[in-house]
């Protein structure tokens, strides 16, 4: 397997406009124009199905894009890296529901699975930048360093 590549600002500007235009349609996709009307019976667990889905979808692109803008700012020098470590990590979400998502339409379900491999890049490249960059030492364990002072072991 290649190791993965280093974050630099032109890999998160690409990602960050992917991210929007992905956003933008799921927020198409899911509009409530149309979908307020009383469901014909026998619709009500494909409208439960899609209410799910559509809460899990646009909450994944919400945390995606909340991570692209936290790398951005880091890019920026609004954040520093401790920052960014403490704050910026990727959340996992569970993939959708199999018979929930068989109940849904197959374009809306192809923009649902376009979600989930877009945050499953993220996360991938969250991972390997954080196992590749030493976690930024505590401020004592800093002092400590720049002082030449070796902890005691227990």
């Amino acid at each position: 397997m290649a190791s993965p590549a280093s974050l630099n600002p032109r890999i998160i500007e690409g990602l960050y406009c992917e991210a929007l235009v992905l956003s933008d349609e799921v927020r198409m996709a899911f509009a409530l124009s149309g979908r307020l009307d009383p469901a014909p019976a026998g619709e009500d667990e494909a409208r439960i199905a899609m209410s799910c889905e559509a809460l899990r979808t646009t909450t994944r692109m919400m945390h995606a894009v909340a991570w692209l803008l936290n790398h951005r700012a880091f890019f920026a020098g609004e954040l520093s890296e401790f920052q960014l470590r403490r704050h910026g990590r990727l959340a996992d979400f569970p993939e959708s529901e199999a018979h929930r998502m068989a109940l849904i339409d197959a374009e809306t379900r192809e923009l649902i699975l376009a979600t989930e491999r877009f945050h499953a890049r993220l996360k991938r490249l969250d991972n390997g930048w954080r196992e590749r960059q030493p976690a930024a030492s505590s401020a004592i364990a800093a002092l400590r360093e720049r002082l030449g002072i070796v902890p005691r072991p227990n």
